[in-house]
């Protein structure tokens, strides 16, 4: 078959599986098994694929019309227009993230001497594929950045993306829960986090024949360490704010990916504790709270 049949074909079984965006899912599919960009595909329209070209790829949307997302598939995902490799061990970056780095970066330029080439500590609080610690070190070359996560699988991830971005000697990567392998006090001038924050309540709720709440691509494909929250998906956030202080410089900033849902229950959190100020949300494109910021006293 040509390769311009086998992606009619294919979007045609996306489309009525109910996948949206088909046409480029399917693209991004038959790239991955001929191992060309998706503009070369488009040049190739009218090559034919081998049988075992054929069938990898009919392996492969199998997968996807099974609701294993397409970024495992093709084990990578862009991310601040650059490829990483990701796995089930890790989330798939996503937009808002990036809204959490840029959030950060802005804050930055304001408040620190960047154009001096001051060093500035950073800590990435559950790195997971290493996104976040990896645009920092790029963006912020004279950034000395310290990754931490508890699954050492979703290290490995992140450290196989911090040599692919040439920037593996800048991160330093620790397996520990949170902060129980950060021992200094006082050391970071800047800490970001997107942790767990799906309330336990909705992903229960998932679990029933509707599936309303949750995609079935991220309910039975990504790893519910790093998605569920607890009741009202703030456990690990009030084990951050308490133990936050400790690390953060005095002036120091923190910056937290947040639920829609979540700016009032998170506000009050960081309040009570009474060592921070400048707090803030920040809305997304969509105008829905994502950027929670807080400024150590």
């Amino acid at each position: 078959m040509k390769i311009k049949d086998v992606f009619k074909n294919g979007s045609q079984r996306l489309k009525q599986a109910g996948i949206e965006e088909c046409e480029l899912e399917v693209s991004l599919l038959l790239a991955h098994v001929l191992n060309i960009d998706r503009t070369a595909l488009l040049l190739a329209r009218d090559q034919v694929l081998d049988a075992d070209q054929l069938e990898k790829f009919e392996k492969n949307i199998l997968r996807r019309l099974q609701r294993e997302p397409l970024a495992y598939i093709v084990k990578e995902k862009e991310f601040w227009s650059l490829p990483f490799k990701v796995s089930p061990e890790v989330l798939i970056p996503r937009p808002e993230t990036e809204l959490l780095i840029e959030t950060a970066l802005e804050t930055l330029k304001r408040f620190f001497k960047i154009a001096d080439k001051q060093t500035i500590k950073i800590l990435d609080l559950g790195t997971g594929s290493g996104i976040i610690a990896v645009v920092l070190a790029l963006e912020l070359p004279a950034a000395d950045v310290t990754a931490v996560d508890l699954s050492y699988n979703a290290l490995k991830v992140a450290k196989l993306n911090a040599k692919r971005h040439k920037v593996a000697e800048r991160i330093h990567f620790i397996n520990c829960d949170w902060f129980g392998g950060i021992s200094p006090r006082g050391t970071y001038d800047l800490v970001l986090s997107n942790p767990p924050y799906i309330a336990s309540e909705i992903i229960e709720k998932s679990y029933g024949e509707t599936r309303e709440s949750l995609q079935p691509e991220v309910l039975g494909y990504e790893p519910h360490m790093a998605l569920d929250g607890g009741e009202r998906g703030v456990r690990s956030i009030i084990g951050i704010a308490e133990n936050l202080g400790i690390i953060l410089k005095p002036g120091g900033w923190f910056f937290m990916e947040i639920g829609a849902d979540q700016a009032e229950d998170v506000t009050g959190i960081f309040r009570e504790t009474e060592h921070y100020e400048n707090i803030a949300i920040h809305n997304d494109y969509a105008g829905l709270p994502r950027v929670f910021q807080a400024q150590k006293k």
